[in-house]
């Protein structure tokens, strides 16, 4: 079995949880978006990131606003809808759930 196959996995099932909860803190441009993954050693790229943010806007949970830059094309800056910030809210809570199972299960077998 490949171990690097589970982890990605484990990993992509977080992502959508995890970029709600950056954008939490306030409106982000992508790219900022993926320096505070990279900082939580949460690897993205942009390429994963454009088409989740495309999804989440789609369903409501997100808008964004352009914004003009100096130094080139218009900036895409990304925020939460109160649809989004209630569906973060349920994630959170389905979150710290499976999290607790989790733990329990391995107290049980350490």
């Amino acid at each position: 079995m490949d171990i690097e196959n589970s982890k990605a996995q484990m990993r992509k099932g977080v992502l959508e949880f995890c970029i709600l909860s950056v954008l939490s803190g306030g409106e982000k441009y992508p790219s900022d978006i993926i320096d505070e993954l990279k900082e939580a050693q949460l690897l993205i790229v942009e390429g994963t990131l454009y088409p989740l943010l495309t999804r989440l806007k789609n369903e409501g949970l997100l808008t964004y606003r352009w914004v003009e830059s100096s130094s080139g094309p218009p900036r895409k800056y990304f925020t939460l809808t109160d649809s989004g910030k209630n569906f973060l809210s349920e994630l959170e809570k389905a979150y710290n759930q499976l999290s607790e199972a989790v733990k329990k299960i391995l107290n049980k077998t350490l």
